[in-house]
């Protein structure tokens, strides 16, 4: 009995190939979709307390700092941080940023340190040098990103900034994750984290300053050309920030920080790139006033 031909080797391999490329583009839209649903009210939120600025914005911080400090303590419990050193230390560094400036911020992170030192030598189980470092590090990196948000909130158009730093941070985001699916070929930094690429990097950044560009076409205070050096400062940040926490991540071993939003990862997933572009929305901004 004569059994039914097979198709030739290469076009059987074609096939696979497609399927492959189609399950992939179902897979990236069903992405996307749960990305833009759990950024709804992410998007809401902000929106609230950046409008109402004054002790909301600040409050509304502290509370997202509080997540964020809490997912980094859990990175690295082995290290028995101090999650009351940290919270505190965190509400001074917003607290003074709102009520003096830069100077302010400076010696509430001074006084961080001995305080630190303190909350980590009474715990029970003693911190040591680990825990004091971790410690200071959600302190350096969140306490003083934060504090910066704070800072640029209370700028003159400030809330307008504001916005368009958050703009620029995800709608880059946004473009370096889809392009580097669709054409990125070159890994960025492949031992940290191994699918990003060169190419979604170049598209990031460029969508990122269009952005930037086009929210401050609705901004009458606000130049073309200032919009423009905002939006390469905002763009040459993000990626700096992302890389950063994957960095820790990949460190402690850790794939998501959290489950803030759903299957897309912890408050530290969604604010990483954001914390860094924050600070430097401030120093930009800060200098064309």
């Amino acid at each position: 009995m004569e059994g039914r031909s097979r198709p030739p080797a290469r076009r059987r391999g074609t096939a696979s190939r497609r399927r492959a490329g189609r399950a992939q583009r179902r897979n990236a839209r069903s992405d996307l979709g749960a990305r833009l649903a759990a950024a709804i009210p992410a998007i809401a939120f902000a929106l609230a307390i950046i409008g109402f600025g004054q002790w909301v914005f600040v409050a509304g911080l502290v509370a997202l700092g509080c997540v964020c400090l809490h997912e980094l303590f859990a990175m690295y419990a082995f290290t028995n941080p101090s999650r009351l050193a940290g919270f505190s230390g965190l509400i001074a560094l917003l607290v003074a940023a709102h009520v003096g400036d830069q100077a302010s911020v400076l010696g509430a992170l001074v006084a961080c340190v001995p305080w630190v030192f303190l909350l980590c030598l009474l715990q029970p189980r003693h911190a040591g040098a680990p825990g004091v470092a971790v410690t200071m590090l959600g302190l350096t990196w969140i306490g003083l990103a934060f504090a910066h948000a704070v800072l640029l909130r209370d700028l003159p158009h400030g809330d307008g900034i504001v916005i368009d730093v958050l703009v620029g941070t995800f709608v880059g985001d946004t473009g370096a994750y889809l392009g580097g699916r669709a054409v990125g070929t070159r890994r960025l930094a492949p031992s940290i984290s191994p699918n990003k690429t060169i190419e979604g990097l170049a598209i990031g950044f460029l969508i990122g300053v269009a952005a930037v560009w086009l929210a401050g076409l609705y901004q009458d205070w606000l130049s073309g050309w200032h919009a423009l050096v905002l939006g390469a400062a905002v763009g040459a940040a993000a990626p700096v920030g992302d890389l950063f926490e994957s960095y820790l991540k990949r460190d402690a071993g850790t794939k998501d920080t959290g489950r803030l939003f759903g299957a897309h990862g912890g408050a530290l997933d969604r604010l990483d790139a954001a914390m860094f572009t924050m600070v430097a929305g401030f120093y930009v901004w800060h200098a064309m006033l």
